[in-house]
C-alpha cells in the first residue's frame, strides 16, 4: 500500500511541482528576503508554506473541504487505478503558524472490497509518516523557492 500510495503521491508531487509559488505583489524592496519568506503566516489561520505543500501533495486525491483559518484538508475516498478494491481518505491538520514537523498531523483512513461491500482495513504508521515527510519537505522547499526568489 506505500509504495502504491507513493506512486500516487508522487505524481502528485511531480504536478504541484511544476506550479510555482504565487508571490504576494507589493511591499517595499528595501525588505529583507527573509522577512517575505517568514515562517510565521498572519494572512490565513496556518503556516502558508504547509497549507500550499498539502494542498499540492494531495491534489491529485478529491477534496471535500479545505478550512484555511482551522488548518484541515479532508480529502473524499480514492481508489488508485492500479488497485480498484481498495481506497484511501486522508485528513491533514496543520496546527501552528510556524513551519515545524510537529505543526502537521496526517491521518488516513483504508478500505478494501470484499464481496462488493467497502470493509475499514489498518493502515500502516509509515503510510501517514511518509505523506508527513513529503508535505515537509514540499513545505521547506516553497519557503526556499520564496527566501531566494
Amino acid at each position: 500500500m506505500v509504495r502504491r500510495l507513493s506512486a500516487s503521491v508522487s505524481t502528485g508531487l511531480l504536478l504541484a511541482a511544476l506550479l510555482p509559488l504565487a508571490a504576494c505583489g507589493g511591499g517595499s524592496k528595501e525588505r529583507p528576503k527573509a522577512d517575505i519568506a517568514a515562517s510565521k503566516v498572519t494572512t490565513i489561520g496556518v503556516n502558508a508554506y504547509l497549507w500550499r505543500a498539502s494542498l499540492d501533495t494531495l491534489s491529485f486525491m478529491p477534496m471535500v473541504q479545505t478550512d484555511s483559518n482551522g488548518g484541515v484538508i479532508v480529502t473524499d475516498w480514492y481508489t488508485n487505478p492500479n488497485t480498484p478494491t481498495e481506497r484511501m481518505k486522508l485528513t491533514v491538520s496543520i496546527l501552528d503558524q510556524d513551519l515545524r514537523a510537529d505543526a502537521l498531523r496526517v491521518a488516513a483512513s483504508r478500505q478494501v472490497n470484499q464481496n462488493g461491500q467497502w470493509v475499514d482495513a489498518p493502515v500502516k504508521a509509515a503510510t501517514t509518516q511518509k505523506l508527513e515527510e513529503i508535505i515537509l519537505t514540499k513545505a521547506r522547499d516553497l519557503r526556499r523557492m520564496a527566501i531566494s526568489g
